[in-house]
């Protein structure tokens, strides 16, 4: 049985909300990303948000001579080490989950049997009933599952705000780091972030049902190309940026699911 609410909506579909957001950032460009960033800026998001980021690229750049790479390598670590407990709490509930409804699958699957021909509202009543009836003998709580969107709430604004600094801080675009400038499209480190958002993407489906790996395939293609798009027109401090996001989601999703499927098993 699955619960309909707004919440697993939002984690059922949050690789297309993730793109959709993409979507959003590409579109908003002209409107606001080339504004730079002052203590001014009316409004909300800019206030508590963009230009915090923006004080603290400046900040820590300094602190490394005007390094505005490694500026934006630190943030983004610092970022995803702050969300990183409830991407673990996730990670942890749905191996969790996951043993759960392999233990119950033999009783489940008799019991849609047991329904398959009835379709009349008693029937269904029944079903639903025998069905909580299994959810409780199995401890399983079907709700557990709404959790699995906190992550994605909270991230969002973060990484929203801090794409918007990147794009609104003239200062990075007046600086190189390696072999490219930070102001400038780049098409090596583009191709490279398009790659790791992909391979993240597969790393993500270990272990998923194939049925769902399946569902979930155009998403997982999609995703890295709306990245590449969006970089082509870009200066390369945004694939930057998410270039070693998705290096750091990579290692921590490999290194909590070994941790989490490991513990899961001894049990």
């Amino acid at each position: 049985m699955e619960t309909t609410s707004v919440f697993t909506f939002i984690k059922k579909y949050s690789v297309i909300i993730g793109i959709l957001a993409l979507l959003l950032l590409s579109g908003c460009q002209q409107n606001m990303a080339m504004e730079p960033i002052d203590p001014s800026s009316a409004g909300f998001f800019d206030q508590y948000f963009v230009l915090p980021f923006s004080q603290l690229i400046k900040w820590i750049a300094g602190i490394f001579n005007e390094n505005y790479g490694l500026s934006i390598i630190i943030i983004t670590l610092l970022i995803r080490f702050a969300i990183m407990p409830f991407i673990l709490k996730q990670t942890k509930n749905g191996v969790q989950m996951k043993e759960k409804m392999n233990g119950m699958k033999p009783e489940l699957d008799a019991l849609n049997e047991k329904y398959k021909e009835k379709k009349d509202t008693e029937s269904k009543a029944k079903m639903q009933q025998e069905m909580m009836q299994l959810y409780q003998k199995h401890d399983m709580n079907p709700l557990a599952s709404l959790g699995g969107c906190l992550p994605m709430i909270i991230q969002m604004p973060i990484l929203i705000g801090f794409y918007y600094a990147i794009r609104r801080t003239p200062e990075i675009a007046t600086h190189s780091f390696l072999w490219f400038d930070l102001g400038q499209t780049d098409i090596i480190l583009t191709v490279a972030a398009v790659v790791i958002y992909f391979f993240q993407f597969k790393v993500s489906q270990i272990g998923m049902d194939p049925k769902m790996k399946q569902q979930m395939a155009f998403m997982g293609m999609l995703s890295p190309i709306m990245i590449g798009i969006i970089s082509l027109s870009a200066p390369s401090a945004l694939p930057l940026y998410w270039a070693v996001g998705g290096i750091f989601m990579i290692v921590q999703t490999l290194i909590s699911r070994k941790i989490y499927t490991t513990a899961a098993a001894s049990n």
